[in-house]
C-alpha cells in the first residue's frame, strides 16, 4: 500500500488507513484539508522497485541534459523541485553539489561556463530559491557565460491565484535570459531542454526553464536527442580582402599596440606570434590577464583602473591599436585611436569609436590569418623602449612590496602569492581591494587561469568560483583571493568545500574594512562612514568547519603560511591581517 502527499497543504493520503487505493478515487475527488484537486498529490511511499522503475518527466529532462554534456548541477533541494532532485539522484552521469545558498549555486555555474565554455546547471525551488539565483545569473549574463538555470514551480493549477511560494518566475527571469520557458507539458521536455542548452552555448548566456511540480512527476518516456549535428561551428573567419587591408595598415604603423581581452584567452600562443612578428607590446584588459605569460618581454601590463604605467604610456603614444576580444568597458579606458578590432560579437565592433577595419569572427582563426599577411618588422628601438618601461614598472612594484611593514602590505601579499602559487594554478578572484591589488601587481604565468566577476563586479563571487574551479580541475591548486567583506557574504559555503573534499585555498585580505568603498568615499570627498567591519576569527572558523585555518599577523610569517596552505589536502583559510590604506 502507498501514501500520497498533497503538495499544497502536505496532507497525507494513506491507502492502508483509508482502505482504498488512491488510483481508485474519482477524478473529482479533492483534498479533505485544503480542497486541492487530486492531481496535486504526489507519491510519498510505495514498493521501492516500482518507484525506482518509474520514468518521469524529470528523469527524461536530466538524462537529456547529461546527453548534451552537463556534468554538474549546483543547488538546494526543496518542495517544488523534489522530482528533479530525485531524477539527479538516479542518474549516474550527473553530479549534484548541494550548496548552502542558491547565490553560490548560480555563481558556481557562471564560473564553470567562464572556465570551460560549457554549460553547468543550477537548480532551485520556486519563489525565494529562484530569486536567490538572480545575482549569479546576472553575472553570467553580463560576462557571456553559458548557464542552464532550472527552477521548480507550483503545480500548474495553482499558478495565478497567489499560492505558497508562487511568483511570476517567467517575468522575473526574462531580462536575465537568452531563453526562458515554462515546461507545461511532458511532450515539451526534450525539445525545450535541448533548445535551452543550444541558446546558452550559441548566444553565450543564461537559459532558464521552470518545471511545475506536478509536471515533474508525470510518467513519461521519450527518445533522448543527441547533441551531434545540432550546434553550429563557431570557427568563423573574414574575407581575404579585409585581412589584407588590416595587414596593410599594420605594416605602415610605427608604434602598434595589441590590446587583448577575455575573448582572446584561448589564443595566447597565436597572439604572441603576431606580436613578435610586428614588434608590438601586448596590453590586456583585467579579464584578459593571462593571455600570455606576463613575464614575456612584450607583455607590459593591464590598462585602465588597475593598469600599469608602462601599458598606459605605450597605449597613449601608439599610432595603431589592435584590439582583440575586448568589450570596451569604462574600467578598461581604451582611448580613441586608429584601430583594428577583432571580435566574435559584431555588436562589440566599433562599440565606442569608429575603426579602420572591423574583423568579425573567431580570433583563433583571424589572428593566424593576420599574422601570415603582415610583414615582419624588427623595430629594435621600439623594443628597447618597451623593455625599459616594463622594467620601470616592475621596479616600482618591487619597491612597494615592503616585507617589513605591519600590518602586512597588500603589495607584499601579492608578491608572495606570485612567487608561491604553482605555474598551473587556477585563481578565483573576488571583487574589492584584493582584486585591485591582484590586477595591478600579480604576473600571470602561461598555464595559470583566472576567473572573476567582470561586468557585474559582484562581491562574494570569488569563493563560489573557486569551488567550481576545483571541481573542474581536481588535480590543480585552486586559490581564492578575497577580502573579509566579499568572503563573509558566502562563507557558509566553506562547509560545502569541506563536505565535498574540495581543497580550495582561501587567501583572505583581512583589513576589517570595505576598503574599496573607503577609497571611493575619499576620492569623492565624503567622510569615511559605515565601511568598518566586525569580523570573526576566520582561521578559527575554518577549523570549526573541518578545514584548516592559518592566521598571519607578521609579514615574516607569510611565505611559510602560503607554503603550508598549499601543502594541505583540504580546504584552507589563510587569514592575513592587512591594511586598507593604499601606498603608505
Amino acid at each position: 500500500m502507498a501514501k500520497y502527499r498533497c503538495t499544497v497543504c502536505n496532507y497525507i493520503y494513506d491507502e492502508e488507513k483509508e482502505g482504498k487505493k488512491f488510483s481508485e478515487l474519482p477524478d473529482d475527488w479533492r483534498c479533505p484539508v485544503c480542497n486541492a484537486p487530486k492531481t496535486v498529490f504526489v507519491l510519498l511511499a510505495e514498493a521501492k522497485e516500482e518507484h525506482e522503475n518509474l520514468v518521469t518527466v524529470s528523469d527524461i529532462l536530466i538524462e537529456q541534459i547529461a546527453a548534451w554534456g552537463v556534468k554538474y548541477v549546483f543547488g538546494l533541494p526543496g518542495t517544488s523541485s523534489l522530482g528533479v532532485v530525485d531524477a539527479i539522484r538516479k542518474n549516474n552521469k550527473i553530479k549534484y553539489i548541494q550548496v548552502r545558498h542558491e547565490q553560490t549555486a548560480a555563481f558556481m555555474a557562471s564560473a564553470h561556463g567562464k572556465l570551460t565554455g560549457n554549460v553547468a546547471a543550477c537548480l532551485s525551488i520556486a519563489g525565494p530559491g529562484a530569486t536567490n539565483l538572480a545575482t549569479g545569473l546576472y553575472d553570467a549574463k553580463l560576462d557571456h557565460s553559458p548557464v542552464l538555470a532550472l527552477t521548480g514551480l507550483v503545480a500548474r493549477q495553482l499558478i495565478g491565484p497567489g499560492s505558497f511560494q508562487e511568483i511570476d518566475q517567467h517575468s522575473f527571469f526574462e531580462p536575465i535570459c537568452v531563453f526562458n520557458k515554462v515546461l507545461m507539458s511532458e511532450d515539451q521536455t526534450t525539445k525545450l531542454i535541448t533548445l535551452a542548452i543550444k541558446h546558452a552555448l550559441v548566444e553565450r548566456g543564461v537559459s532558464h526553464i521552470s518545471i511545475p511540480n506536478d509536471v515533474q512527476k508525470f510518467q513519461y518516456k521519450a527518445k533522448i536527442l543527441p547533441l551531434e549535428g545540432r550546434i553550429p561551428n563557431r570557427a568563423i573567419t573574414h574575407s581575404p580582402y579585409l585581412i589584407k587591408k588590416s595587414a596593410s595598415i599594420i605594416d605602415k604603423a610605427e608604434r602598434p599596440v595589441i590590446i587583448s581581452g577575455f575573448g582572446a584567452l584561448e589564443s595566447g600562443d597565436k597572439l604572441q606570434k603576431l606580436a613578435e612578428k610586428i614588434t608590438a607590446p601586448i596590453v590586456t584588459t583585467f579579464r584578459g590577464k593571462g593571455v600570455i605569460d606576463e613575464n614575456h618581454e612584450l607583455y607590459v601590463g593591464s590598462h585602465g583602473g588597475i593598469g600599469s604605467t608602462s601599458a598606459s604610456r605605450l597605449v597613449q603614444n601608439s599610432d595603431l591599436l589592435i584590439v582583440i576580444g575586448a568589450s570596451f568597458s569604462d574600467m578598461t579606458q581604451i582611448p580613441e585611436k586608429r584601430m583594428i578590432q577583432i571580435d566574435i560579437d559584431p555588436m562589440i565592433i566599433a562599440k565606442n569609436y569608429p575603426v579602420e577595419v572591423g574583423l568579425w569572427g573567431n580570433c583563433s582563426e583571424l589572428i593566424p590569418a593576420l599574422t601570415a599577411a603582415v610583414g615582419e618588422k624588427k623595430n629594435m628601438e621600439y623594443l628597447a623602449e618597451i623593455k625599459r618601461l616594463k622594467k620601470e614598472w616592475i621596479d616600482l612594484l618591487e619597491k612597494e612590496a615592503d616585507p617589513t611593514k605591519k600590518p602586512v602590505r597588500p603589495q607584499y601579499i601579492i608578491k608572495v602569492l606570485n612567487e608561491k602559487l604553482p605555474e598551473d594554478a587556477v585563481i578565483s578572484l573576488d571583487i574589492g581591494e584584493n582584486g585591485w591589488w591582484f590586477g595591478r601587481n600579480f604576473f600571470m604565468k602561461k598555464n595559470q587561469k583566472m576567473v572573476m566577476s567582470g561586468y557585474l563586479a559582484s562581491m562574494g563571487s570569488g569563493f563560489p568560483g573557486a569551488l567550481a574551479a576545483q571541481l573542474i580541475y581536481p588535480e590543480k591548486q585552486v586559490a581564492c583571493i578575497t577580502g573579509d567583506g566579499g568572503f563573509s557574504m558566502v562563507m557558509g559555503d566553506f562547509l560545502t568545500a569541506v563536505k565535498y573534499k574540495l581543497p580550495v585555498k582561501v587567501f583572505l585580505f583581512n583589513n576589517k574594512q570595505l576598503a574599496m568603498i573607503m577609497q571611493e568615499q575619499k576620492v569623492e570627498a565624503y567622510p569615511n562612514w559605515q565601511t568598518d567591519l566586525y569580523n570573526c576569527d576566520f582561521a578559527d572558523y575554518a577549523e570549526n568547519c573541518g578545514g584548516t585555518g592559518i592566521k598571519v599577523e607578521d609579514p615574516q610569517d607569510l611565505p611559510a603560511a602560503v607554503e603550508k596552505a598549499l601543502s594541505v589536502n583540504k580546504p584552507v583559510i589563510v587569514d592575513i591581517d592587512t591594511d586598507p590604506r593604499r601606498f603608505i
